[in-house]
């Protein structure tokens, strides 16, 4: 979660912000960030972001897509010669996840125009909101259970990742690869906002709005920053996800120090091998991109024989849609459009950090994309290809 933060908010999120969202595309992106942050800093990013990877790889044998679980555990566990230099890690995490912070504070927070685009009507909308929380209602990333609260904050629902089907349903639209998940007790409404509607979101956002409090100290103080600079909870606006990101951050590193400093973390008891064979399981989990429901069933050989995944991104697909639109019409005048206005429109979807591949289960890795551009009498005024 740190590590993955850490890339959205400094390569690919955060260059709208500190090089700036009308600074060229050949700018906004590391360099343009190190150019504009400092060559210290830059090095700070890269260097901690190593670290971290090498924490993952590790464990899970490799950074992208590591294999750490097991049937009853994990694969690895910790030794005991190596708990020193992720002590160190630990607590040059929390530093790291301050320090962030900071920057964030000073470059975006200390920019009117910056607070001016964030709080704007164009990238707001009142919806649900779904995170994962502890038995004390805080942010959980890893066990709990899944906690929604309405557009005015108050408690929807609150159920056990087994019983996801009974609260979460997908609709299909015929111009989307992506399903469009709802709260099924509500019913599909379109895509609508308000103290009625049963689109919801999941993500850094989501995750702080649903819950009453951050799980540890510093990142409960920072959360309470956020809240009493932006009005209080719940918070509507898209583009303050980067700043709930940084407190995930704060709250990532120091779960990271308590683990490390945990006793028990060097045991090497780590798996117990199951004696039956499953028939049926589902697992929740708080991905950096939101909530990830997986549910899989199994023949008496233990094969697969039915797999359900909700990634966090089709969580978050009917917001996303909402988003978008709400952002071209709010910043497209009279047909004209320039590269920082469509990527003004590109910040409303970068915000929720989407893998479209995985909500779209798509292998390709890339989207081919054309864009028509029609005046309200349905004139074409511009085509955009993306191949």
């Amino acid at each position: 979660m740190l590590e993955d933060h850490a890339l959205h908010v400094f390569v690919l999120g955060g260059p709208d912000f500190i090089v700036g969202p009308d600074a060229p595309p050949e700018q906004r992106n590391i360099v343009g960030v190190i150019a504009k942050v400092g060559l210290d800093a830059g090095k700070k990013v890269i260097a901690t972001r190593r670290r971290l990877r090498e924490l993952i790889a590790y464990f899970g044998g490799k950074v992208v897509h590591p294999v750490l679980g097991q049937p009853g555990g994990v694969s690895k566990a910790l030794k005991g010669e190596d708990l020193p230099k992720f002590k160190e890690l630990a607590k040059d995490g929390v530093e790291f996840a301050e320090w962030t912070l900071a920057v964030f504070r000073k470059i975006v927070l200390e920019n009117p125009a910056y607070v001016q685009m964030i709080t704007s009507d164009t990238f707001t909308h009142k919806t649900c909101y779904m995170g994962m929380v502890d038995e004390q209602n805080r942010v959980s990333f890893y066990d709990g259970k899944i906690r929604v609260v309405d557009c005015n904050g108050q408690e929807v629902c609150k159920f056990s990742p087994s019983q996801y089907r009974d609260y979460v349903a997908e609709h299909v639209e015929p111009w989307s690869y992506m399903k469009f998940t709802f709260l099924k007790q509500r019913g599909w409404k379109g895509f609508v906002e308000g103290p009625d509607t049963s689109i919801y979101s999941v993500a850094p956002l989501a995750r702080l709005n649903a819950a009453d409090a951050m799980a540890t100290p510093k990142a409960q103080a920072a959360r309470e920053e956020f809240y009493k600079v932006l009005g209080g909870r719940p918070v509507h606006h898209t583009l303050a996800n980067h700043w709930a990101r940084v407190i995930e951050m704060i709250q990532a590193a120091e779960r990271i120090d308590q683990l490390v400093n945990d006793p028990e973390i060097t045991s090497q008891d780590v798996r117990r091998i199951p004696t039956t064979v499953p028939a049926e399981g589902v697992g929740v989990v708080e991905a950096p991109r939101g909530t990830l429901f997986h549910h899989y069933k199994t023949d008496e050989r233990g094969v697969i024989t039915m797999a359900n995944m909700i990634v966090a991104t089709g969580n978050n697909a009917a917001r996303i849609a909402m988003s978008v639109e709400k952002a071209a019409k709010g910043l497209i005048h009279e047909g004209k459009v320039t590269e920082g206005l469509l990527n003004k429109i590109e910040m409303a979807f970068r915000a929720y950090d989407p893998c479209l591949g995985c909500a779209t289960h798509s292998l390709p890795g890339h989207t081919p994309l054309k864009v028509r551009i029609y005046t309200p009498d349905h004139t074409l005024v511009q085509e955009l290809v993306q191949e």
